[in-house]
C-alpha cells in the first residue's frame, strides 16, 4: 500500500517548508564553476531516488561545480552514481590533499559521529581557507531525537520500517547526537564565520497517515525551534592572514 504524500496536490509536489530544497539553494549560491565539493558521508546516493525532480535537480551538483567527491566509512558509497570521483577513507581520515576543497556538505551525518574533536580536525584540514562547512541534522532535543535516543540503535531499523516506510534498512545507521546544537558547534568551530540556522521543516516520520502528519504539523505551533527544527550550518573557514 503506497503511504500518503502531504505534497502530491501542490504545484512541483514540494512543501513550503522543503528542508532539502531551502538548504541545497544556499549551496547553489556558493558553489562556483571552479569550485571542488565534498559530499562527506554521501553513502550510496540515495537521494537518487527520489520522485520529485525539481528537488533531485536543486541537489545533484554534478556539471555545476570543477568536481564533486564523495566519501564515506561505508563501502557502499562506491554505488554512488551522482558523483565524478569517489575518496577512500582510512582510520576516519578522506584519502585527499590538506586544504583541497571549497565546500563540504555533510547532509544528515553529523547525528552519526562519535568523536566531533577528530571529525572537525579532519574537515579543517580539507578546507581551503574561505571554504564551507555546510550541514544539515536534526537538533540534539527534536522530538525524534529525543525519542531515537530512547530507542536502541539495534532497533532503529525495525521502528523506522513502520514510522518512515520510504526509508530503506541499508540507509539507517547508529546515532549518537554529539555534535547537534549550535553551542557546541560554535565551540568546535569556534574560529569559523558562523551563518547556521534553525529550520521548521514539516514532519518526516507519520507512518505514511495523513491523521499522524497533520496532528504533528499542528502540535509543532506550540513548540519552541530546538523540538522541531533541524540545524542548518554554514560556517566558514578564516582565510590566511
Amino acid at each position: 500500500m503506497q503511504s500518503w504524500n502531504p505534497n502530491a496536490n501542490k504545484v512541483g509536489g514540494f512543501s513550503e517548508n522543503d528542508g532539502t530544497i531551502d538548504f541545497y539553494s544556499r549551496i547553489n549560491y556558493l558553489i562556483k564553476d571552479d569550485s571542488e565539493v565534498l559530499d562527506y558521508g554521501a553513502g550510496r546516493g540515495a537521494w537518487a531516488e527520489d520522485e520529485n525532480v525539481f528537488r533531485k535537480k536543486k541537489r545533484n551538483l554534478r556539471g555545476k561545480v570543477k568536481k564533486i567527491y564523495a566519501c564515506d566509512v561505508d563501502k557502499d558509497v562506491y554505488l554512488n552514481k551522482n558523483v565524478d570521483e569517489i575518496l577512500a577513507m582510512k582510520d576516519g581520515c578522506v584519502l585527499a590533499p590538506n586544504e583541497s576543497m571549497d565546500i563540504i556538505i555533510v547532509d544528515f551525518v553529523l547525528e552519526h559521529i562519535e568523536n566531533p574533536k577528530m571529525f572537525f580536525k579532519e574537515i579543517d584540514r580539507l578546507l581551503k581557507p574561505g571554504g564551507w562547512f555546510c550541514a544539515r541534522t536534526p537538533h540534539k532535543y527534536n522530538l525524534i531525537s529525543l525519542f531515537s535516543k530512547l530507542i536502541k540503535n539495534s532497533l532503529h531499523s525495525f521502528i523506522l520500517k513502520y514510522v518512515q516506510p520510504s526509508r530503506k534498512e541499508k540507509d539507517i545507521f547508529p546515532t549518537y547526537y554529539r555534535l547537534n546544537t549550535l553551542k557546541k558547534l560554535n565551540k568546535i568551530f569556534k574560529d569559523y564565520k558562523d551563518k547556521s540556522f534553525i529550520f521548521r521543516s514539516d514532519p518526516a516520520y507519520y507512518f505514511g497517515k495523513k491523521s499522524i502528519f497533520y496532528l504533528q504539523k499542528t502540535l509543532s505551533v506550540f513548540l519552541i525551534d530546538p523540538f522541531v527544527g533541524a540545524l542548518f550550518i554554514f560556517k566558514q573557514k578564516p582565510p590566511h592572514c
